[in-house]
Formats: C-alpha cells, sequence, structure tokens
C-alpha cells in the first residue's frame, strides 16, 4: 500500500506541474481579465487541498492524545517518561542552534541578495503579515489548555499533550482499576489508524491539486524570479539533511542508512503539500516500522511540531538576512548573533500559528530596522520554499526520535518498509510486560 501510494503521490506532483504549466500557458495573456481568470481557476483547485488538509487537522488531536497516553502507560514509570522528555527537549535546542546558524552561515557565504539593490520602502510600509512578539508570560499560560475540547478544537498540539501527560500518568498510577479507560483508549488508536488509511488515499489528489493550483495562477515564471534564493535555500536544506542524518549515522551507527528509505513517503507528502502535519500519521507509521517504540514516536514527534521545525529554523536567518542583502544593508556580525538568539526563543512561542514562519520573520525585520515590507519579496516563492521546508521538518522530527530511542536503548528490531495493514488489531494487556518486544501492542503503527 506504502509503496504504491507513494508512486501515486509523484505521478500526482508532476501532472499537477504539467495540468497548470499548460493552464498557464494557455489562458494567461497578461490582461487583467486573464489574471482573474487563473486566480479563480486556482481557487477551485485549492478547494480540493483544504478539503484534505482539514481532513488530517481532523485526524492529529485524537492521534495524539490516544498515541500518548497509550504510550506513556506502556513506559511503565514516570521516571522513563522525564529521562525521555530531557533527552528529547536537549536535542531539538540542539537542533534548533545548528539549522539557525547553518542558515545565518550558508545566506552570508551565497549572498543571493546582494547585488538586487532594491529601493528601500517607505519605514511605514507593510508587508501584510500580522506580527507577533515573544512574551513568556502569555507563552508558558499558554501551555495548559484551559479546556480540553476547545485545545483539540483548535489543534493546540503543546495544550493536547499536556493534558495526555496528566492522563497517562494518572492511569499509571491508578493501575488496574483503570484498565477499561486503557482499553478505550487503545481502541481509539486502532480507530484513528483507521481512518488515517482513508484519508491517505485522497493524498494523490490533494498533491496534484495544490501543485496544479500554485502553477496556474503564478506560472513558472515566479520561480525564475528569484530563483538563485530558491536554489541558495535548497542549497541549505540539503546541507543540512546531510548534517543532521551524518550526525544520526554516529549515534545510531550504519542502520541510519535506511531512515529516509522509511519516511521516504511522509517526506514526499510534506513536500508536495508543503505541509509537515500532513504527514504527521504516516511518519508515527513509518518509524514504527524502522524500530523505534510507539511509546517513544508518539512523545516525541507531537513535542517535534512546536519546538523543532528544523527547516522553518533555517529559513528564518535565510530570509531576514536575503531582505537584508536584497536592501543593501549590512548587518554586523554582533547584530546577526543577537538575531539568532532571538529568533531561537521567539520560535519556540508560535506553536499553532498560521505560515508562523513569516510572522516571526516581520517581527525580527522591524526589531533589527529592516524595512517589513521587504516580505513581500518573499511572499510570491514562499510556497515554493514551504515545501522544503515541510519535507526538512519530517526530517528533523523523525532524526530526534530515533536518536532518543537510541540514548534509550529502545530501537526495535527493522519490520519492512512497506507493508500491508494486518486482516485484524491485535490486542496486548496494558499492565503487564510493557517492554516486551515481541508483542508490541495496538500501538504498533500499520498501513
Amino acid at each position: 500500500m506504502a509503496k504504491r501510494l507513494t508512486y501515486y503521490i509523484l505521478a500526482a506532483l508532476v501532472l499537477g506541474i504539467l495540468c497548470g504549466w499548460a493552464l498557464n500557458a494557455t489562458i494567461g495573456d497578461g490582461s487583467p481579465e486573464s489574471a482573474q481568470t487563473l486566480t479563480d481557476i486556482a481557487g477551485y483547485f485549492s478547494i480540493v487541498t483544504t478539503i484534505f488538509l482539514r481532513l488530517i487537522k481532523m485526524i492529529i488531536a485524537p492521534l495524539v492524545f490516544a498515541t500518548l497516553v497509550s504510550g506513556i502507560v506502556h513506559m511503565g514509570d514516570t521516571s522513563a517518561l522525564g529521562r525521555i522528555g530531557l533527552r528529547t527537549m536537549v536535542w531539538f535546542i540542539s537542533a534548533s542552534l545548528v539549522s539557525l546558524t547553518l542558515g545565518l552561515v550558508l545566506v552570508n557565504l551565497l549572498q543571493p541578495g546582494v547585488g538586487l539593490d532594491f529601493a528601500v520602502p517607505a519605514a511605514n510600509a507593510s508587508s501584510g503579515v500580522e506580527k507577533t512578539a515573544f512574551n513568556l508570560k502569555d507563552f508558558i499560560s499558554h501551555l495548559v489548555p484551559a479546556s480540553m475540547i476547545e485545545a483539540m478544537a483548535k489543534n493546540e498540539i503543546l495544550q493536547i499533550v499536556i493534558f495526555s501527560l496528566f492522563v497517562g500518568v494518572a492511569i499509571t498510577a491508578v493501575g488496574e482499576k483503570a484498565e477499561t479507560l486503557v482499553k478505550a483508549v487503545e481502541g481509539l488508536v486502532e480507530v484513528m489508524l483507521q481512518i488515517t488509511d482513508y484519508v491517505m488515499r485522497l493524498a494523490p489528489i490533494a498533491v496534484f491539486a495544490a501543485v496544479a493550483g500554485t502553477l496556474t495562477e503564478r506560472g513558472p515564471q515566479v520561480l525564475g524570479d528569484l530563483a538563485f534564493f530558491m536554489g541558495s535555500f535548497y542549497l541549505g536544506l540539503g546541507t543540512l539533511w546531510v548534517v543532521l542524518i551524518g550526525v544520526t549515522f554516529l549515534i545510531v551507527g550504519s542502520r541510519t542508512k535506511l531512515l529516509v528509505r522509511y519516511i521516504r513517503e511522509p517526506i514526499l507528502l510534506a513536500f508536495s503539500t508543503a505541509s509537515s502535519e500532513a504527514a504527521y500519521p504516516r511518519t508515527l507509521a513509518a518509524l514504527d516500522r524502522f524500530g523505534v517504540p510507539p511509546r517513544i514516536a508518539s512523545f516525541v514527534l507531537p513535542l517535534g511540531y512546536s519546538f523543532n521545525l528544523d527547516g522553518s529554523m533555517m529559513y528564518m536567518t535565510f530570509a531576514v538576512i536575503f531582505i537584508a542583502q536584497a536592501y543593501g544593508i549590512d548587518l554586523t556580525l554582533s547584530q546577526e548573533i543577537t538575531m539568532l538568539l532571538v529568533l531561537m526563543i521567539t520560535s519556540k512561542g508560535i506553536a499553532g500559528v498560521p505560515r508562523a514562519s513569516l510572522v516571526i520573520i516581520a517581527a525580527t525585520l522591524s526589531m533589527f530596522e529592516i524595512p517589513e515590507a521587504g516580505l513581500l519579496l518573499i511572499l510570491a516563492v514562499d510556497h515554493f520554499l514551504d515545501m522544503g521546508r515541510s519535507a526538512t521538518n519530517v526530517i528533523g522530527n523523525a532524526v530526534a526520535s530515533v536518536v532518543v530511542a537510541k540514548w534509550e536503548g529502545k530501537l526495535d528490531p527493522l519490520e519492512p518498509a512497506e507493508i500491508e495493514p494486518p486482516h485484524a488489531p491485535s490486542t496486548h494487556h496494558v499492565f503487564t510486560n510493557p517492554d516486551n518486544q515481541e508483542n508490541r501492542g495496538p500501538t504498533s503503527f500499520r498501513e
């Protein structure tokens, strides 16, 4: 199933490019009327993409809750939870610093904005992207949900994680009396995985619509206008992949060579839909087959979606310096280091904010007296850059899960990279032998 789906997504990606390009070339003649027609057609394509992404969002909250609660119960003791949490945050902070620093170094070496010499806009010119500032008080208070129903309705991942931690630890403390609740949670995991299978069958259609709509409205020329900037950024992402996988190889060993093969489907899905969230369920399944215990992956991945978006991190430093270069604004080394540290902090407080990278960039530009309207320079190609960012975010969180599992000494034997779903769900008594690797229970993800 997984292998076929990967091919279908690739085919949809190619067909979407051809269809969008053809529509733009056929209808677009430079007149306002044709431009409006292309925008309308792209709007119809976007209906399909929007429905698919809404279906994914429908899955995320109950899937995170069920898998995390079940994973905590399978850990067997709360000390393991604290240890895994500490190791996870150490990796996240380290990976964030590497991503931000690498972006800063490469944009200064490649200098994609030098020579553009754009006129500096008026000081009060706006990019149209609402800015946000990091507020420690609001960030910490926002971590705790006022209502679990509200947190799930808004897909507040961090709040769902906090509530799930309380539920999982409480179930472990109560023991046998909560056995009925445990079975219900494990049943919910199975149901959500089956719904995921249904939703993912629509992925090729959504990929086709997303790519075709973008190229229909904007045409291939939008890629040529900022081609060097885009190429430089993708070179940076490629370098980041090499660094992350290289460090993982040093920690995990030769098994790392197979990691990209196991997670290629979620990488491709995230790239083609420009949404790492769309790849979340499949990433869980792929990591399970790679040998990461579900109780670890279901803890690390949700946190990673708020604290470990490596591709987005690199984009922040890359975009800010590019805009400064395009306007001929020189930043000192101390300013760039300060910017790196500011982005390191502020990027942790925007979980759930739409187009979060652009929001943080807008706030950072004004902080360093770079024209905020410069964000308009990259908005035209942001979708194509977001495709690479999303794929890199999947890589970063998959690597984090594998490394934490290795530190815990819990990497299980490899399973086939592509498997068909079993005919019936397995059962497992949660309060007995939680570390038995021969029976991994219903939290073992399947296709």
